[in-house]
């Protein structure tokens, strides 16, 4: 029978294994910041790079974008961050500790040790910075709170240099900060946090059909990148409850073991950011038909957050099992996203003949796909288990018979698939494409 993950169990995983460690933890950490290791950094690159195939190089109509991180101050200003990024704070009378006011179940009492709560005001979550050798309100400067603001200032850039015809979408993957007053629950709430985001212009009176297409588009990819859409809830936003720039917004919620909260947001934005800064900054960031009509497109925004897609992939990959006689810990990722997509084993490291062979095997299959591990610590049981736990979704074994002890199993492994254990000897020669196809 299988288990969901609770967040111990998980981030203990993601440390033990090499996914995830606590930032800067030799010095007693960071708050809301966290590294990710090496098979968090495959898994993660895993994710993004799915993403993009399937949202920007996958289709005609979308180009990419890497717009820089620090942006002139002014466009902040203009979208209302700078005025109304915040989010209500209340600070303890006795122990000095800040908390979100929204995020704690009694607004009177300290929920660390129970004193009293002063007075709720707004803290803007936005990290400011300086940027040049001056010190005055000409170098202030942020780390932008959200991808979004690179793609609306550049439409224009875009337009002159593609001509592309609406509807059309800009797409980019990168970091974003907030200064969080209570970062939480792992990496679903960060400092600092990447996103993958879209922005996709289209004519007003078009908007609700792109809105829809987008809406499936989003489901789609969560079947494709691998998370239990059984725990996926999709909320229409009340409209006292939209943020400023949009008219209809759903979230897509995921049930983490902390409860129901927001994985991706799909946002109908209307003509907020391009008229706004429009006005702003004297330039017109208004479309022109071939027939020489101008208007202002509207924006559908389909939002992810990558970290948080991390965490609903790994929580919905983990799972607990008994198998062989024992219990065992295993990620159920789709081997298009493990980070390792197949390991191999000698199955004895003492016997030169068999550790060469599958030396042979382990070049010849990495040179096609790169994400293949060696392992040949321990017996083969372990290294079984070993690889389960990181989610490898395939064990190739190379032993006596694939060197011919057996005539007709001569040039053969033992391919052992994670989730079900079952074993079956196929040809080195169909390796390759028995693991691309898996992956594909």
């Amino acid at each position: 029978m299988e288990h969901q993950a609770t967040m111990e169990k998980l981030i203990a995983l993601a440390k033990r294994r090499g996914f995830i460690y606590q930032g800067s933890e030799i010095y007693g950490g960071l708050a809301g910041t966290y590294d990710y290791g090496p098979l968090g950094t495959a898994l993660k690159n895993n994710i993004k790079n799915l993403w993009w195939k399937m949202f920007v190089d996958g289709r005609d109509d979308m180009y990419g974008m890497d717009a820089a991180v620090l942006m002139n101050g002014r466009v902040w200003e203009t979208t209302g961050h700078v005025a109304g990024f915040a989010d209500p704070l209340v600070e303890c009378t006795k122990c000095k500790k800040r908390f979100r006011a929204d995020q704690i179940p009694d607004r009177t009492k300290c929920p660390e040790c129970g004193g009293a709560l002063g007075s709720e005001r707004q803290f803007n979550m936005m990290l400011s910075t300086r940027v040049g050798a001056m010190e005055d309100s000409s170098s202030v400067s942020y780390l932008r709170p959200e991808t979004a603001q690179g793609m609306f200032v550049n439409f224009k850039n875009v337009v002159d240099s593609f001509h592309p015809k609406l509807p059309f979408g800009m797409g980019q993957v990168g970091k974003a900060f907030r200064n969080e007053i209570t970062p939480r629950d792992f990496i679903f709430r960060l400092r600092e946090l990447e996103q993958m985001e879209i922005e996709y212009f289209v004519r007003p009176e078009d908007w609700e059909r792109a809105f829809e297409e987008w809406r499936v588009a989003m489901g789609e990819w969560l079947k494709a990148v691998g998370i239990d859409t059984s725990r996926v809830h999709e909320v229409d936003i009340a409209p006292e409850d939209l943020a400023h720039y949009s008219k209809r917004t759903i979230d897509f919620e995921f049930e983490y073991p902390f409860g129901q909260k927001e994985l991706y947001g799909l946002a109908y934005r209307t003509d907020f950011d391009l008229g706004s800064h429009t006005k702003a900054s004297s330039v017109d960031l208004s479309y022109i038909e071939e027939d020489g009509t101008r208007f202002m497109p509207h924006v559908i925004e389909p939002s992810f957050g990558v970290d948080r897609t991390v965490l609903a992939v790994m929580l919905s990959a983990y799972a607990e099992d008994e198998l062989g006689g024992g219990g065992r810990t295993y990620l159920k990722f789709h081997p298009r996203v493990a980070p390792v997509k197949a390991a191999v084993f000698p199955l004895m490291k003492n016997k030169p003949e068999l550790v060469a062979k599958a030396r042979e095997v382990y070049q010849a299959l990495k040179a096609e796909i790169p994400q293949v591990m060696w392992d040949d610590n321990g017996n083969v049981g372990k290294r079984y288990r070993r690889q389960d736990e990181i989610g490898t979704p395939f064990c190739i074994t190379v032993d006596f018979d694939t060197l011919g002890e057996n005539a007709d199993l001569k040039d053969t492994i033992t391919l052992r698939d994670r989730d079900t254990g079952e074993q079956r000897r196929v040809p080195v020669s169909e390796l390759i494409e028995i693991i691309k196809k898996s992956i594909r």
